[in-house]
């Protein structure tokens, strides 16, 4: 044996297989787990983003167990109005200068309710001798069909059910308090009563509402006012402003160009109450 070969005695036989090298399999199938996991991920996050409150709601404004964000009654109508576009700006970001000032809900149309709470309570729950701005009492409806003085609109069917059981006590014979809503209620059923009824207060949400109206069952022509219930909360301290499924159709609904046209005017006014 040469020198040269008794140096090779005793070297390792996979010396060649560096420790370095990796193992292309494994981290293959590492690299497959880990981009399986980013979408996922990605979805849960964005979950997480869209279920959450939005961050300038003050919680010691909301009362959960009354289900109830106090914050609302004290702002004016320019307040007010500023709310509406703060969260049309948050949940329509990409809306166009001309999309934003086209669903814009000027401080005119808005009705100042910050200082008068027990009133706006005693309209909606007094004596049937309550009056409306022409006269008529909240329990009467206008000789049209389909043509409320009232509009309610809540921020889903369950809440607006409720809201329908408390106005019970305006509704009589030749004035209905209709359910503009559509838990349990097919539009096709909504659209016959709405047509064949005479309306003093419709309650509803404004997905229904705004698919009345385009049927053209529902009409705006004796309309008032529209309450929209800003200030109830659900059990996850979210009110109808609150959240992307509701508030682009509220400011869909409220931005009609047959409702701005009456908003701030003296004749055949439109007044809005957040509340």
């Amino acid at each position: 044996m040469s020198q040269e070969d008794e140096d090779k005695v005793g070297e390792p036989l996979i010396e060649e297989l560096s420790d370095g090298e990796p193992d292309t399999a494994q981290n293959s199938s590492k690299r497959k787990r880990e981009d399986d996991a980013k979408p996922q991920s990605k979805r849960a996050a964005k979950k997480r983003k869209q279920t959450k409150k939005p961050k300038d709601v003050d919680d010691d404004a909301l009362d959960t167990e009354q289900g109830v964000n106090h914050a609302i009654a004290h702002m004016d109508s320019q307040l007010m109005a500023d709310h509406l576009a703060q969260r049309t700006k948050r949940f329509q970001p990409n809306l166009s200068l001309v999309e934003a000032e086209d669903v814009h809900i000027p401080a005119s149309a808005i009705r100042d309710a910050s200082s008068w709470d027990q009133e706006f309570l005693e309209k909606f729950s007094g004596p049937r001798r309550k009056k409306s701005k022409k006269g008529q009492k909240l329990s009467d409806a206008p000789e049209a069909k389909g043509s409320p003085h009232t509009l309610v609109v809540a921020g889903a069917g369950l809440r607006a059910a409720e809201l329908v059981r408390g106005l019970r006590k305006f509704q009589t014979k030749e004035s209905l308090v209709a359910k503009l809503f559509a838990k349990h209620i097919k539009l096709g059923e909504a659209i016959e009563t709405v047509k064949n009824s005479r309306i003093g207060i419709g309650v509803g949400t404004p997905q229904r509402i705004i698919d009345l109206l385009d049927n053209g069952a529902l009409k705006l022509d004796n309309l008032e006012r529209i309450v929209l219930d800003a200030s109830h909360i659900d059990a996850k301290k979210r009110g109808v402003l609150d959240m992307q499924d509701t508030q682009p159709q509220v400011v869909k609904l409220l931005s009609r160009q047959e409702l701005k046209e009456r908003y701030g005017v003296e004749e055949g006014k439109v007044e809005l109450l957040l509340f």
